[in-house]
């Protein structure tokens, strides 16, 4: 089961470094029986047979009257909600220099297109949040506005673990500025909206309407590293270029931003948005630093769970009940790591006491429990003794760990 980014439209495709990590292996089957159901209504033996039968035809006649449309004021207050939002999401477009295979020269090309929304308005600036993958790789970017004119959009930061980016462009022709909900208080069923821009510009702004299905945990492979992100479940239709669009609540609010979906024959409605309260802290590190500042060893690691037993016993010589933990394969110099005196074959079993079972797990601690300047300790696994290693964590620069 393939998870696939909400994906620029192909003009050609832009190039996705990473793809996301297959997490669901269960299959779904399920029949509908009949071509209808239908409710019956014993009726009340009260005046005899023949009253009954008026009774029942009765009772059929005003279920058959009701209306089919709904009334409700959920649903007029989505209307009002999109009407709110809907002018606050445009297109971004891609731009890639390509080679021509005639003329060997390089031009400018659309690579495709995805989806933005503007969050916020500062004099003659207008600030947009999108997906990393959108804008990965890009030469140039444009966004598109909603009344059809395009301008040239700078990149303020971009981060590919969140998957997420910001971009500014002139504000002139900006009418609507969208603002983000609490996601934290969204709720399983509640109605939701995605607004975003499928299959390209051709079908800028389109809405699809649907309910919140769930909060997960989903396992993602990117350019920058194996991380695990934070998603609102819905099963309102999502398609290729709904990519950084907004998924917002009956409220008008921004509650996601459209990021991901599954992509697989007879798969419908399993689409995914970043929270809200992930995405507010990461935008506002982006527009100040213009990256996410992240604690770093300096180490290329695999896991030692995927290793042979001969591996494990005989290059790295542990103990026959360690199986899990993060080996190091690679010291990058003058890194903290080496500055700590961390080895090629090292193998790390615990950061502070709490346990670490693998590459991914190292990561999410260094990433939400450390802070740059941090001093760790860190139970290793050297030549089959256990020692402990100290080590200072510096800013990080590139995407090694």
């Amino acid at each position: 089961m393939d998870m696939m980014p909400f994906e620029p439209t192909p003009t050609p495709q832009p190039k996705r470094r990473g793809r996301f990590v297959s997490w669901l292996a269960a299959s779904v089957a399920g029949a509908v029986i009949g071509s209808a159901a239908t409710w019956y209504v014993a009726p009340k033996w009260i005046h005899g047979e023949t009253n009954s039968q008026t009774e029942a035809a009765e009772t059929t006649a005003k279920s058959e009257a009701l209306p089919l449309q709904p009334t409700s004021s959920t649903k007029t207050n989505m209307i009002a909600a999109i009407n709110q939002v809907a002018d606050a999401v445009v297109g971004v477009v891609n731009i890639q220099k390509q080679v021509d295979f005639f003329s060997d020269q390089a031009q400018d090309t659309e690579a495709g297109t995805g989806s933005g929304v503007i969050f916020k308005k500062e004099g003659n600036v207008a600030y947009i949040v999108t997906n990393n993958h959108v804008i990965e790789g890009a030469n140039k970017v444009e966004v598109a506005l909603p009344n059809g004119k395009k301008v040239k959009a700078d990149i303020v930061g971009a981060d590919a673990l969140t998957d997420l980016a910001v971009l500014k462009i002139p504000a002139d022709g900006v009418t609507k500025v969208a603002s983000f909900g609490d996601s934290s208080k969204v709720q399983i069923g509640e109605p939701v909206a995605a607004i975003g821009n499928p299959l390209g510009l051709d079908l800028s702004r389109t809405v699809t309407e649907g309910i919140v299905s769930g909060k997960r945990t989903m396992p993602v492979s990117t350019s920058d590293g194996d991380w695990e992100i934070d998603v609102i479940q819905t099963d309102a239709a999502i398609n290729p270029g709904n990519s950084g669009g907004a998924l917002i609540n009956s409220a008008g609010q921004v509650i996601g931003i459209n990021s991901m979906k599954i992509a697989e024959t007879g798969v419908e409605g399993l689409g995914f948005a970043i929270p809200s309260e992930n995405v507010k802290p990461i935008v506002e590190q982006l527009m100040k630093d213009g990256k996410i500042k992240r604690p770093y060893l300096g180490v290329q690691l695999v896991d030692v769970a995927d290793l042979s037993d001969d591996v494990r016993t005989g290059e790295l010589k542990l103990p026959s009940n360690v199986t899990s933990g993060a080996a190091i394969t690679a010291v990058e110099p003058f890194s903290p790591a080496a500055d700590a005196g961390l080895k090629s074959k090292d193998v790390i079993v615990a950061i502070n006491g709490d346990k670490i079972d693998s590459v991914s797990a190292l990561r999410k601690y260094l990433y939400t429990k450390t802070s740059v300047g941090d001093r760790i300790k860190m139970t290793v696994y050297r030549d089959g003794f256990e020692t402990t290693v100290s080590v200072t964590l510096k800013a990080r620069e590139n995407s090694q760990s």
